[in-house]
């Protein structure tokens, strides 16, 4: 692949030292990585020279708007390689991956995902501006006709897999009943089509969005729905309204918005949204035999469950036959199987046992009170069962070695049968009198072993301490 090399010494000057193929993911492009001894480019190889075509006047043009995206360096005469700024390896997929895996996302985490939507809402609006959408590959505008596509693609890929009988002729009437609903907002706005989190890249804590070729001149809720329901996202819903709620504010400073109105529309495109990636699914998974999109279909199907709960009328065939689509028994018997996390308290009796967050019944409680208490000796008054002379203390008398022994014997069992039945939450809580010396040694230990010997997340509060640590799940 000599195109691309000759591309980076022309751009460089310097000799090409590494050339490494990056993964694609869904996409028919190949990307490549090349380094130079003081410079990294990535480039690109796409066989369909109207889409290169597409992204390559896209990202000039976002370029120079001041959007975040990879700065377009050069092509080839053929326009079948370019080259592009190198905006380094993490994705925002890998950058929130604790909390898709947990479903709680930390301050940093939703930090980034703040400055996404905001981010958004200015290359929505910013990105139309002096635009040409005719350059757009394979429609210029958002329409009727791609909505249609749509449909008959989660029909034809995925609904008609699923062996469900429906009849055709009033579910087409409400795909056009939807579609007209789809149509009833317009604006002059950017719609970038495919926005989710692998396809923006975090680079010094700030996002660059890529992979935007397929986008056209379309309404602005598609690409909401599209990020914040994204189907291994797993955003709880205080945190899409959240984030939501930051779009809004973001998008109100640059054009005049009725927040109730974009509400109701955003439900319509979620489900839109939602059957255009199970259809996408099914032809990446069932004719293509990338099985690795089939492992998506219940995070999707999970959201679609959600989002038919609070769906209006307005296309009531269609909701009938995905209710009956979610029942089926295959899709009933495959879970989205959440990492089991495990919660561990110590707690002091006087103040009452810790309340279960997770609504699963609160697992195990430990009474540490019969062991032989260190709090009645006043030389360890002020310290806990995290110092030194407290475990020494509790080791040396020996009550709290065959307690712990057996308690760790019963939790051990469960977290391997939670793990393998699926379950996501258990809650172990040891207390004493005061939530000082024996519970917090017992919670501590025991917190220490579940993670070193089963590898899940643990996460340990020391309620009367005010203190917490967290075990991180390891890969």
């Amino acid at each position: 692949m000599n195109e691309l090399e000759n591309l980076f010494k022309q751009q460089t000057h310097e000799k090409l030292l590494n050339k490494e193929e990056l993964s694609a993911s869904g996409s028919n492009r190949r990307y490549f990585r090349l380094e130079s001894k003081n410079t990294s480019l990535i480039g690109v190889e796409g066989t369909s020279i109207e889409e290169n075509k597409a992204f390559i006047e896209m990202a000039k043009h976002f370029f120079k708007q001041g959007l975040p995206v990879p700065e377009f360096l050069e092509q080839t005469a053929d326009g079948r390689f370019y080259i592009q700024e190198d905006l380094g390896d993490t994705l925002l997929f890998d950058a929130i991956a604790e909390g898709r895996k947990t479903g709680v996302f930390c301050e940093s985490e939703k930090e980034i995902l703040r400055k996404t939507m905001r981010k958004l809402a200015g290359f929505q609006v910013l990105g139309a501006q002096g635009f040409d959408f005719s350059i757009c590959y394979p429609q210029p505008e958002f329409n009727e006709r791609s909505i249609l596509w749509d449909l008959n693609y989660f029909k034809y890929c995925f609904l008609k897999s699923t062996g469900l009988d429906f009849h055709e002729n009033r579910l087409e009437d409400d795909f056009y009943s939807l579609s007209k609903i789809l149509l009833r907002s317009h604006t002059n706005t950017f719609m970038y089509r495919d926005f989710q989190s692998r396809n923006v890249m975090v680079k010094d804590d700030e996002p660059y969005f890529i992979d935007f070729q397929g986008g056209r001149k379309g309404p602005l809720y598609y690409d909401v729905a599209s990020f914040l329901w994204q189907a291994k996202a797993q955003y709880r819903q205080e945190l899409r309204e959240e984030l939501i709620q930051t779009y809004l504010d973001a998008l109100k400073e640059l054009m005049p918005v009725d927040e109730d109105d974009f509400r109701i529309q955003l439900k319509h495109f979620v489900l839109f949204r939602t059957l255009q990636v199970l259809g996408a699914y099914g032809f990446r998974g069932y004719f293509e035999k990338k099985t690795h999109f089939l492992q998506s279909i219940p995070f999707a199907l999970e959201n679609l469950r959600g989002i038919l709960k609070n769906q209006s009328l307005e296309y009531p065939y269609l909701l009938q036959i995905l209710k009956q689509m979610t029942e089926l028994k295959q899709f009933r018997e495959v879970a989205v199987r959440k990492p089991l996390v495990v919660k561990i308290y110590s707690f002091s009796y006087k103040k009452g046992i810790p309340n279960d967050d997770s609504g699963n019944g609160g697992g195990f409680v430990f009474d540490c009170r019969a062991v032989n208490n260190p709090g009645k000796y006043e030389r360890y008054a002020y310290s806990t069962g995290l110092d030194e002379s407290v475990k020494q203390f509790l080791e040396d008398d020996g009550e709290i070695l065959p307690f712990l022994e057996h308690a760790q014997e019963l939790v051990d069992a469960s977290v391997r049968r939670y793990k393998d039945r699926g379950f996501a939450n258990l809650m172990v809580s040891f207390g004493c009198t005061g939530g000082q010396h024996r519970s917090v040694y017992s919670a501590q230990k025991v917190a220490e072993h579940i993670h070193q010997t089963f590898g899940v997340e643990v996460q340990l509060i020391h309620r009367e301490q005010n203190k917490e640590e967290l075990f991180a799940a390891k890969n």
